[in-house]
């Protein structure tokens, strides 16, 4: 199963739920929220394998900044016998639906999105690589892509060189195909095609065939760049935004109470502002149903929120959290079952100047 026959199963089985460009659902959620300076997250998780009735997570221990997330588990394998299986790491879809898409990726590697590493007992694991393009109907066209010599990430200006470099006819063919989109712009008296732009979805998964000894715990550990959503202004405390109907939806998303609420209220008043109030949004969206797919609930479940700055403001859904310092906020959880995914707002004060 360490082929990549058996990682494309892998990823049909496990990665069907994983969303894959927030920028729709977070356009919907958020409204005027989202607005022309905004970005929107890509989802991001932990480790994935098949459902197995012999390997226990016995505990996970996960930190979410806005600089780096970190997951650290404890394997333990209760059969009589070693177990080897597939484990993989789906990177987040990446969509360029139109011109107007703004996709938040950390890093400039075509293939390494998120800059991941990852660990198994301290000793460092080389994964494997598989990345999948496919079209807005879905059909692959990977083998079409590396034909014409075009890098398969859609959202990097090399590719957009690389296409800009092809001739017309590869063009015509990029079209035809599924995988761009052209624009007609005015010449004198007639109409001409601009370069084609790319239209398609970026599947990466990372994937690596792990042993685990029977009879025994392993630690895995692995850690990459968040996919931050950004707004330049939160329209949370605006009056006027607030009784908008995306509100009721956003506000849900991220288990905004009366207390934040209060807290922004006081400084939109403090600093005479008639709209909005002076906060920049920073959001995270973390997949942690993964975590449902072991022989039985995750032992002990840890989870570190770091807002990054102490005059931050931070919401999620996470009963009996509490501050363990300045900037870290903490929940933990025996006998952990996650049947939702963790959503993150920190509203960071607005630099004056």
């Amino acid at each position: 199963m360490g082929d990549v026959q058996g990682a494309l199963r892998l990823r049909r089985r496990l990665r069907a739920p994983v969303a894959r460009l927030a920028l729709l659902a977070l356009a919907t959620a958020c409204g005027s929220a989202a607005g022309n300076d905004s970005t929107a997250e890509l989802t991001t998780g932990g480790l994935m394998l098949t459902k197995s009735h012999d390997i226990e997570m016995r505990s996970e221990d996960l930190y979410i900044s806005p600089r780096e997330i970190r997951v650290s588990y404890l394997f333990y394998n209760a059969s009589p016998t070693d177990v080897t299986t597939l484990v993989a790491f789906p990177m987040p879809d990446v969509t360029v639906a139109d011109v107007g898409t703004s996709v938040t990726v950390p890093t400039s590697d075509p293939q390494n999105l998120l800059g991941f590493s990852t660990t198994v007992d301290g000793a460092p694991v080389k994964a494997t690589i598989l990345q999948k393009v496919l079209t807005r109907a879905g059909i692959d066209r990977t083998a079409d892509l590396e034909r014409l010599k075009v890098p398969l990430a859609p959202h990097l200006r090399s590719t957009d060189k690389a296409i800009e470099k092809l001739p017309r006819v590869a063009w015509d063919e990029l079209r035809l195909l599924g995988l761009a989109d052209a624009e007609e712009y005015s010449a004198g008296r007639s109409m001409r095609k601009a370069r084609p732009s790319p239209r398609w979805t970026l599947q990466t998964t990372y994937y690596w065939e792990q042993t685990f000894p029977a009879g025994r715990e392993i630690a895995v550990e692995h850690r990459y760049k968040p996919s931050i959503g950004r707004s330049a202004q939160t329209m949370l405390g605006d009056p006027e935004a607030m009784k908008e109907a995306w509100f009721e939806a956003y506000a849900a998303r991220y288990c905004i109470d009366g207390e934040l609420t209060a807290a922004v209220e006081r400084a939109r008043k403090a600093a005479g502002m008639k709209y909005g109030a002076p906060f920049s949004e920073q959001r995270i969206s973390y997949r942690l149903t993964t975590g449902a797919n072991w022989a039985r609930p995750i032992g002990r479940f840890r989870l570190v929120v770091d807002k990054g700055e102490s005059g931050s403001l931070v919401s999620f859904c996470g009963a009996d959290a509490r501050t363990i310092t300045p900037t870290q906020i903490e929940v933990r959880r025996e006998d952990f079952s996650p049947d939702q995914d963790l959503h993150i707002l920190i509203l960071r004060p607005s630099r004056r100047r």
